[in-house]
């Protein structure tokens, strides 16, 4: 049987340590990924949510066990939809760790789903999407970051 991680659609995999959270989901966590951007998210990102899951799927292009996809609705209820074995989420440091650990717990009572949290190598720590996308909108050279 095929194991799904779902990384929930407030998870960006737009900067190298989300690639890297990916990357080492597949090798010990998962056979498949789907990652899974929710359809209210226009409103904090630069990128319409088609466009948005147009670059993410470009960035796994070339690795088939990786899907994204956008959906409507509460990411537990599109985990049962889609048979998900597992939802992965990144921490990139303890204060988010809180946030993460809580999400988790609210995820498990309302589907039955375990959560994973996995925590950023240290080098990609301090790099999240939202600083990415802030020094993009001053036309800043982000390839640093980008995977």
């Amino acid at each position: 049987m095929k194991r799904i991680a779902l990384f929930p659609g407030s998870f960006d995999p737009f900067t190298i340590g989300h690639k890297d959270i990916v990357e080492r989901t597949l090798q010990s966590l998962a056979d498949e990924v789907i990652i899974a951007i929710g359809n209210n998210c226009d409103k904090k990102y630069l990128q319409s949510v088609e466009e948005r899951v147009e670059s993410i799927s470009k960035v796994f292009e070339n690795n088939p066990n990786v899907k994204v996809v956008a959906y409507d609705g509460l990411t537990v209820d599109f985990a049962k939809q889609v048979g998900a074995g597992l939802i992965v989420r990144g921490v990139r440091n303890t204060k988010d760790f809180e946030y993460e650990r809580d999400i988790a717990d609210v995820n498990h009572r309302l589907t039955g789903i375990e959560t994973v949290l996995l925590y950023t190598k240290p080098e990609y720590s301090c790099v999240s999407s939202s600083i990415v996308r802030e020094l993009m909108s001053y036309n800043k050279d982000v390839t640093e970051f980008l995977p």
